[in-house]
């Protein structure tokens, strides 16, 4: 019976680029929001418009979302030590999930002001309005462009800053459609109107990605990776007669673990299995941390028919 714990270092300098650009992303996002953040505000008392402040406070949101993931990745660069083996770096999906909860706040408070709205819709300078709104859905556009040269697709907690982004990118859209309506036809309903359009996009971002942070943080197999596909794969190695109690996860976006036990047939079969099984892990699924235990049939395993598997 043997146990072998394997970690790869193929992917390293990638996963370092990759990082260094999505902090700058984050960085940049985060400096553009906070600065229009201010103008946004000065704006909304100058207008009298509630829609602006209270998109203001939408960008508020954003720029703390985005200073929390800023924090969130230069904690997990910290070196992992005895009490917490793997660093910081579960604490970027601790954020991500942060994140989608202050999305599904931030839609339930614009869904209540858009009621308010709709009872007393309130007398905006729509001119005024109009201009801010406009030079905020440019600023979200840089800021959502910059996020999109981050690894926004692979990193969750890019992705969840990427989407506070859009979401106000939409509410400025929403402002500029409502400032239009409220300037060509005094239509002033035209405000609550395009707060719950927003506000509907916006709450299912969030779900989603808090469901995707919180099935990390419950140790669930990774999207990308079925478990049975992985079992499977193991077989197909000579020698291999059996491949149970065999757990996939992830401790933050990209890092994926695993773990299981291999039933073998031969003598000195075990390092030949081992090391394509690694091979297979690492090439196949983009496993780099395995940690296996190669056990001979005749011997057997407590877990191979108990109920750890």
């Amino acid at each position: 019976m043997g146990h072998h714990h394997s970690h790869g270092h193929g992917h390293s300098h990638g996963h370092g680029h990759s990082h260094t650009s999505n902090k700058k992303a984050l960085f940049w996002s985060f400096l553009l929001i906070s600065t229009f953040m201010v103008v946004e505000v000065i704006g909304g008392i100058m207008t009298n418009s509630l829609a602006l402040l209270s998109d203001a406070g939408h960008m508020l949101s954003d720029a703390a979302a985005l200073g929390l993931s800023l924090f969130a990745m230069k904690l997990g660069e910290r070196k992992a030590t005895h009490s917490k083996t793997f660093g910081y770096k579960r604490f970027e999906i601790i954020a991500a999930a942060l994140n989608g909860l202050t999305l599904i706040v931030i839609s339930i408070y614009i869904f209540v002001e858009a009621y308010h709205r709709f009872n007393d819709p309130p007398e905006v300078q729509s001119l005024g309005m109009l201009t801010i709104s406009v030079i905020g859905l440019i600023v979200n556009i840089i800021a959502a462009w910059i996020l999109m040269r981050g690894d926004k697709d692979e990193n969750l907690n890019v992705r969840s800053a990427f989407l506070h982004v859009l979401g106000d990118m939409l509410g400025s859209v929403g402002a500029i459609t409502a400032a239009l309506l409220i300037y060509f036809f005094d239509w002033g309903l035209a405000d609550p109107i395009a707060s719950v359009a927003v506000a509907i996009l916006i709450i299912i971002s969030g779900w989603r990605v808090t469901k995707d942070a919180f099935h990390v943080l419950m140790e669930g197999s990774p999207e990308q990776i079925k478990v049975d596909e992985v079992k499977d794969a193991i077989m197909e190695i000579p020698e291999v007669k059996d491949v149970h109690d065999v757990h996939v996860w992830s401790i933050t976006s990209g890092v994926f673990m695993l773990s299981g036990h291999i039933a073998v047939e031969g003598e000195g079969a075990h390092d030949r299995v081992l090391q394509r099984a690694q091979k297979l892990l690492h090439d196949r699924f983009g496993i780099d941390h395995s940690t296996l235990q190669v056990e001979g049939v005749e011997h057997g395993c407590p877990c191979a028919h108990g109920p750890c598997n």
